[in-house]
Formats: C-alpha cells, sequence, structure tokens
C-alpha cells in the first residue's frame, strides 16, 4: 500500500492528512502571495544573458520568476520541488469528494477530534517502516 492510500484511510489518519495538507497548502499561500506581491520579473532578453543567475536566484531564494515575452504570453519558472507540492495538492483536491473528506479531517482536527500521531508511526502501522 502507498503512502498516499495510507494517508486516506481514516480518522486514525487525521494528522498525517492535516501535516500533508498544510505542507502543500502553506506552498500554495506562499505561491500565491509571492506571485501577486513579490514575484521576480524580468525580460526574455535579460533571462537569456544571465540564465544561470536566474535559475539560482529561484532555487535558493524559493522566487517565482515571471517572464515577460514580447509578443508571447508570459511564463513563470518555479522551483521543481514547489511544482510537485502544488501539483499534490492539485491531485488530492481534484475529486470533490476527497476535498470534501479532507477538508472535513481537518475541521475534525480542529475541534479537538482525532489523534496526534507522529508520521513514523503511521508508517509502521501500515507496514512502510519496521518497528525499532
Amino acid at each position: 500500500m502507498g503512502q498516499r492510500a495510507a494517508l486516506m484511510m481514516g480518522k486514525s489518519f487525521v494528522l498525517s492528512l492535516k501535516a500533508l495538507l498544510t505542507v502543500c497548502t502553506e506552498k500554495l499561500y506562499v505561491y500565491a502571495e509571492r506571485e501577486i506581491h513579490m514575484a521576480a520579473e524580468t525580460t526574455y532578453t535579460a533571462l537569456r544573458e544571465k540564465l544561470a543567475s536566474y535559475l539560482n536566484r529561484v532555487t535558493d531564494d524559493r522566487e517565482v520568476l515571471i517572464v515577460r515575452r514580447r509578443g508571447a504570453r508570459d511564463v513563470a519558472i518555479v522551483p521543481a520541488d514547489e511544482l510537485a507540492g502544488l501539483m499534490e495538492t492539485a491531485h488530492l483536491l481534484r475529486s470533490p469528494k476527497n476535498a470534501e473528506r479532507l477538508t472535513e479531517s481537518l475541521r475534525e482536527l480542529e475541534r479537538g477530534d482525532g489523534e496526534v500521531v507522529t508520521l513514523e508511526e503511521v508508517r509502521r502501522s501500515v507496514g512502510l517502516e519496521k518497528a525499532s
């Protein structure tokens, strides 16, 4: 059974779901904030002249870079792991039923329902990691 399946199994995994969604949604909020308020911008010509420098800035500073192109649509450059997190969030929330289940799990946790467990405990409980 994969980790994603293990995290979706039920109320005993509420904290893990919250941790997963918190990480993914924090990335989403950070990107939304940066895109609206803090995205760096450059032109295609400037990017081409200093490509390595701009790419280092994106990865080192976790910054979104908007590339303005004359006569073409703009593009954004984001760190690959950030994009992976956003794509995972989109995948988890794609199904309205799954999004509802995850949202309800977060509400349960906020109400004080649910059990606090570590990720290692979850992994052991579904056989992904051996007990020490």
